[in-house]
């Protein structure tokens, strides 16, 4: 097995990459293998557009304008996120077997495509506004930043204050050295750098704590910024969690280091693999679905 081998936890999707075929023929890497119903039936006529597209199909009653690459890879990657279709193909791939590949894949395209924009709506109605007071998510329970410019806080530095015990969620406190008139990218990074600090140790905490149970060694640990992926495992030990899991609730966190440990031992999304998630997670799907039916204040 190669050491370049890499297996992602996608942010939006739940299903598991297929592994690649023996042959010089592309598969998808995503969705359904077959199509259940017509796709007029699940999405309406509509134009879907990637701001990076260089390529446009017709899908049922829906024309898809969608971003294409070519790469060292053997199969077809095909990746809805919040821009919308993400395509990658290996260079021996003819456009003609790429767009039939998106033709078996039309009903889960629809489908994503469909989500996507729902739950970006979602967001954008929950979307930070960077300003003394703001209110965000943080280990399951809330954090608000408070601007403080007093000599007792270096300039963008942040002091953690836990709530006292009372109703559930609690409402710690972060006070952040700026001043009241901040700018709001100013707030931003300050918070966003302490948090990456908190995700950082509590990954490690994490990893150290799981890693023997299934009898792995993990060799380092990054943080990520994906818009759309939550973690990968590479064949070589390096494990990458997004940073932003912190606003999740520790359960959830610990789905997601399981998950990737685990790929240290089956690289791949086979049963096996699930039964190894299993094996020190009994509870994993519960925590699945959690992770991907509750969406997250977009960051900006």
């Amino acid at each position: 097995m190669s050491r370049f081998l890499q297996l992602v936890l996608d942010m939006f999707d739940g299903a598991a990459p297929a592994k690649p075929s023996p042959r010089p023929k592309p598969r998808a890497l995503h969705g359904p293998h077959q199509p259940s119903e017509p796709l007029g039936q699940v999405l309406p006529k509509a134009h879907y557009a990637h701001p990076r597209a260089t390529r446009r199909i017709q899908l049922g009653n829906t024309d898809v304008a969608y971003a294409f690459r070519r790469g060292k890879r053997r199969t077809i990657g095909m990746a809805v996120g919040p821009d919308g279709l993400e395509v990658s193909a290996p260079r021996w791939v003819t456009v003609g077997e790429v767009e039939s590949a998106l033709r078996e894949k039309s009903d889960w395209i629809a489908r994503k495509l469909v989500e996507m924009q729902e739950r970006q709506e979602q967001l954008g109605a929950t979307r930070i506004v960077w300003a003394d007071g703001v209110v965000l998510p943080y280990l399951g329970d809330q954090l608000q930043v408070v601007l403080d410019s007093s000599r007792a806080l270096k300039k963008n530095s942040a002091q953690f204050e836990l709530a006292q015990p009372g109703p559930l969620p609690l409402c710690h406190t972060l006070r952040v050295g700026l001043p009241l008139n901040a700018e709001p990218p100013q707030i931003r990074d300050a918070v966003q750098a302490w948090l990456m600090r908190q995700a950082k140790a509590l990954f490690v905490e994490r990893l150290n704590h799981f890693a023997p149970q299934l009898g792995v060694q993990w060799q380092r640990v990054s943080l990520s910024s994906a818009a759309t992926r939550w973690g990968s495992a590479s064949a070589d030990g390096a494990i990458r969690l997004n940073w932003r899991l912190v606003h999740h609730k520790r359960d959830v966190i610990d789905y997601v280091v399981a998950h990737e440990l685990s790929h240290l031992r089956v690289m791949d999304h086979s049963p096996r693999f699930w039964e190894t998630v299993q094996s020190i997670m009994p509870d994993y799907a519960q925590r699945r679905r959690v992770l991907k039916d509750e969406p997250l204040p977009p960051w900006s």
